[in-house]
């Protein structure tokens, strides 16, 4: 039991007060409608104002009093800016403040980091700017501070007060602002049901991180199960990986379960329906009696189209009226896997000609002779997801089921599931897909790519799958942030790819350590005259402006390599500036008959500035037996499609990417040898990079060659179509380069 007792209006809430409440176990909140100002009950004293109430909840908490006072200052002028640039300046001022911090001021969370987090809070139109995506180290902490058990249990007071405040104001709290409908604190039980039938993907990524924070938000529960009901498509093999990935995003369930737990009670369902009339056997189209019609127009579906006639035009199957002993029968032989049995498939008795046309006869179970991956051959027929979702949903205590709203024509339908069979309602919350342009997320399209070797796997770099952008690059904290900052929204859009690396480099940019490679095509040699006689080595900061990241070795001589690109560049007699070393004039450089610069001379002039030079350029030092040089891979893709969205009648084969993959042979120097598949570095003045591979040379013991991926930096022009605009960099061959 808390000490004390905070007595709040939830329609002028005091954020940091209440966080600090919570925060440090003082104080219980109480809602109060009527509460003008905030009032603190504790040991014997009311305090009737946000700062004193501040002040007097602070205690026990470490920080620097003077440090702190700024921030408590800047919180109490954050509100008031109305310029738009006043305001975007102090976001600035915490962002960069941010950048190499977690907290604050020290180590811990202070008062400091609660009135700034209460400031920001409390505005909407900070909230705004915040999530416009252009402060990532602010909304890191931000996000990592709102995260917490405690600020949840605020938030989830406060949310269940304005329902409150809305019912009784007999307003529909009908959005996600106000957070779940009927919602109760302890008693929330979400779902994330993928079926096993490919890798978890970047959409995926959405609806099971939206399902753990509203569980999370209201002391909930999250149930992760696998939609295991076509045993055509689906193996143990997915679901390892989906487990594996959701552990990756810091997604674990409460419990794991599957659709298959649950075949009995289903197959009991099914024939209750049927007793009951509301379902009947139907062999329409029994060239394809596995397969779920859909209700398109019938001109897009060849063997199907007699059933997707009939449904799409109102008509009624000519088995509908079929009785009750014809209907067992029929079921009866599709549960034994009989000859006959394969031609039917049970329909639910909904509606002929509903103007919705996801209740015009639905199929909700059909034959399978495939054996499934956890039940072996026990069973011949397999639910529908359409049946299978809303009874499973209802039978293992979901309170609220997340859907896309591409399944919102379906809702009708899977609340009349639930009706007629007399089960407890489960609410629906629809929230959009996530779409990419140039990107597919079709676990169907992308398994095409994969069967006919066009990529090299699911964790293919190509990917939208979790590990084919983790592969490329993308951290696990990007895609929290990003995710969260999506939130529920309902509105169908394409998103760039820009905004989501350009979050990522945001978090990578501080702690990649920083290396230099030069491509060998043409590479230039250089004699630098002034030089040093032999080979110097020094130590310098793998990063800059972080010197945690620790130290590399550069190898220093008279004789170094460039690129041809920037060779060509220098005029005789230009003063430039080698990196990490000082700045150097170009004597006499060589140029072939076919123009090319084959070797170039140079005075070092260390005395030089290397704020008046225009080129500063990356160099290494030419490799001995004593300090070698490492050959690297420089891998880089496109899209895997030219459209960046497609249409019904586009065929996968029509939009092929000719080239994918883009491969660049470089020499690096010998401090890439500490590195660990994974690890991300930056390439100075090439870009940022991870780690994908290792590969030993055949012809010695101890030679490595590297391939490194190229991560997008979120610049429009690196994440433009490479089909569209040309590419100058060399594709290996082969189509797509798989």
């Amino acid at each position: 039991m808390m000490p004390g007792r905070l007595i709040v209006s939830a329609a002028a809430f005091p954020y940091a007060a209440a966080a600090l409440a919570y925060y440090t176990h003082q104080a219980e909140l109480s809602f109060d409608s009527s509460a003008t100002i905030p009032i603190l009950q504790i040991d014997g004293h009311k305090i009737e104002s946000e700062d004193g109430i501040v002040n007097a909840l602070q205690c026990g908490i470490p920080g620097d009093s003077k440090k702190t006072k700024e921030f408590v200052s800047l919180a109490k002028t954050m509100p008031t800016l109305v310029a738009f640039d006043e305001t975007l300046a102090a976001l600035n001022f915490l962002d960069d403040h941010l950048t190499f911090r977690t907290f604050l001021i020290g180590h811990d969370i202070t008062v400091a980091d609660w009135v700034i987090w209460g400031a920001i809070k409390a505005s909407v139109k900070l909230v705004g700017l915040l999530k416009n995506q252009r402060h990532w180290h602010l909304l890191r902490w931000f996000s990592f501070l709102e995260s917490l058990p405690t600020i949840q249990s605020v938030l989830s007071s406060l949310l269940e007060a304005k329902v409150l405040n809305a019912r009784s104001a007999s307003k529909t709290a009908s959005s996600f602002a106000l957070g779940l409908p009927n919602a109760t604190v302890g008693q929330v039980v979400m779902r994330f049901p993928p079926e096993p039938s490919g890798y978890l993907h970047i959409g995926h990524a959405k609806a099971a991180m939206l399902n753990q924070y509203f569980a999370q938000m209201y002391g909930g529960k999250l149930i992760i199960r696998f939609d295991d009901t076509n045993p055509s498509k689906e193996r143990t093999e997915f679901e390892d990986t989906i487990l594996e990935d959701l552990r990756l995003l810091n997604i674990v369930g409460d419990s794991v379960s599957h659709t298959s737990d649950y075949f009995a009670q289903l197959h009991t369902f099914v024939v209750k329906m049927i007793e009951s009339g509301k379902a009947y056997a139907d062999d329409t189209d029994n060239s394809h009696p596995h397969d779920f019609p859909c209700s398109c127009p019938s001109k897009q579906h060849g063997p199907q189209s007699q059933m997707a006639h009939e449904r799409w035009h109102g008509i009624p199957s000519s088995r509908r009226d079929a009785t009750v002993e014809e209907n067992l029968q029929r079921f009866s032989e599709m549960s034994t896997g009989t000859e006959g049995g394969l031609r039917w498939c049970i329909r639910a008795k909904i509606s002929v000609d509903d103007p919705n046309k996801a209740l015009r006869d639905p199929v909700i179970y059909r034959t399978n002779l495939v054996s499934h991956h956890r039940t072996g051959d026990k069973w011949k027929v397999y639910p529908t997801y359409d049946f299978a979702c809303p009874i499973v949903d209802s039978l293992e205590g979901v309170t609220h089921a997340l859907r896309t709203n591409e399944y919102r024509d379906r809702n009708p339908q899977y609340y009349w599931m639930i009706e007629a069979l007399g089960l407890r309602r489960v609410s629906v919350w629809d929230f959009s897909r996530l779409n990419f342009i140039y990107t597919l997320l079709s676990k169907r399209k992308l398994q095409w790519f994969v069967d006919r070797g066009l990529v090299r796997g699911w964790d293919d770099p190509r990917f939208p799958t979790v590990r084919g952008i983790r592969r490329r690059g993308m951290t696990v904290e990007t895609i929290r942030q990003f995710m969260l900052s999506q939130g529920p929204s309902q509105a169908v859009v394409s998103l760039e790819w820009d905004s989501i690396w350009a979050l990522n480099k945001k978090i990578i940019d501080p702690v990649a350590p920083r290396f230099w490679a030069v491509l060998k095509e043409d590479i230039v040699p250089v004699m630098i005259l002034g030089g040093p006689a032999g080979y110097e080595t020094r130590l310098q900061p793998k990063h800059k402006k972080n010197v945690d990241i620790g130290e590399k070795t550069v190898v220093y001589g008279s004789s170094i390599l460039i690129e041809q690109l920037d060779a060509a560049s220098f005029n005789d007699n230009e003063e430039i500036t080698l990196m990490s070393w000082g700045n150097a004039i170009v004597r006499s450089h060589t140029v072939s008959p076919s123009g090319r610069t084959t070797c170039i001379s140079m005075d070092l002039k260390l005395e030089g500035d290397f704020r008046k030079t225009e080129k500063k350029v990356t160099w290494l030092a030419s490799p001995t037996l004593e300090h070698p040089l490492v050959d690297v891979t420089l891998l880089d893709y496109d899209y895997l499609i030219t459209k960046k969205k497609l249409g019904e009648d586009d065929a996968l084969e029509d939009v092929i990417t000719p080239v994918t993959e883009f491969r660049q042979e470089a020499f690096a120097d010998a401090n890439v040898l500490d590195l660990n598949k994974g690890d991300i570095i930056q390439f100075e003045r090439k870009g940022y990079y991870i780690l994908d591979g290792i590969v030993e040379h055949a012809q010695g013991a101890g030679t490595r060659r590297l391939e490194f991926i190229r991560i997008p930096d979120g610049r429009a022009v690196n994440l433009a179509s490479k089909a569209a605009a040309g590419a100058d960099i060399a594709p290996e061959q082969g189509v797509n380069n798989a």
